[in-house]
């Protein structure tokens, strides 16, 4: 897979790209990513990238000039151009799974008030968020994407490492647990130390259920529509 990052501030990504589980598997060549500054397609000396919003209002909206050339010029005919944006489809563990099935993902980090609707209209196909509050720029959303992404890659994690994680079966994960068996008096469940492991596997579903009902009653009300 091949992402590439249009952004203001490449050196935002610089830690991101050679640190833990994604440094890795930039290094193993499973996935390839390009942080690329917009301000290297401005027209002007200044490399001016932001102008004043028509109809007025407060901040600088970035101008469609330099971000159309970039997209354009890193675009190939399989990338999905993503805007990442506050407006945009809530990023879920199900759009990662589906996204990590692409062959090259292209995407743009707004700052300011944003970006000209234009260039989302004629190159943007998906609009994307990572919650629903307000960030400085599209850096973090961005990382935050490319992570949940990439570690889905075959070879990226241990095999079946992610196969039972949070929310993968629409549940939150159960409890979890490690040595010592005793730690400020609170001992390990018995059943994880029986080495019944359909009974392991019954007490972790029910946990699961236990935590979702407890912590996201709105997954909970469809985990319970799905088994009725």
């Amino acid at each position: 897979m091949k992402i590439d990052i249009l952004t203001l501030f490449p050196d935002f990504f610089a830690p991101f790209l050679t640190t833990s589980i994604i440094g890795r598997a930039i290094e193993a060549g499973q996935v390839e990513i390009e942080a690329t500054d917009i301000r290297n397609y401005a027209y002007d000396r200044h490399k001016r990238v932001d102008d004043y919003c028509y109809g007025g209002g407060p901040g600088m909206l970035m101008k469609p000039e330099p971000l159309a050339r970039a997209i354009d010029d890193k675009r190939t005919d399989e990338a999905t151009v993503i805007f990442l944006s506050p407006k945009g489809e809530l990023l879920s563990q199900e759009l990662a799974d589906e996204l990590a099935l692409s062959t090259h993902l292209l995407l743009v980090c707004g700052h300011y008030e944003g970006i000209d609707q234009r260039v989302i209209d004629s190159r943007v196909h998906r609009e994307i968020s990572i919650g629903d509050y307000v960030l400085t720029g599209g850096e973090l959303p961005a990382m935050v994407l490319s992570d949940a992404i990439i570690r889905l890659l075959p070879g990226v994690l241990g095999e079946g490492s992610a196969d039972d994680e949070s929310l993968r079966s629409g549940l939150l994960e159960y409890p979890q647990y490690t040595r010592p068996r005793v730690f400020e008096g609170a001992e390990v469940p018995d059943v994880l130390l029986s080495g019944n492991h359909k009974a392991i596997d019954d007490w972790r579903k029910e946990q699961s259920i236990l935590e979702t009902k407890k912590r996201r009653q709105d997954l909970y009300k469809k985990h319970q529509k799905k088994t009725k």
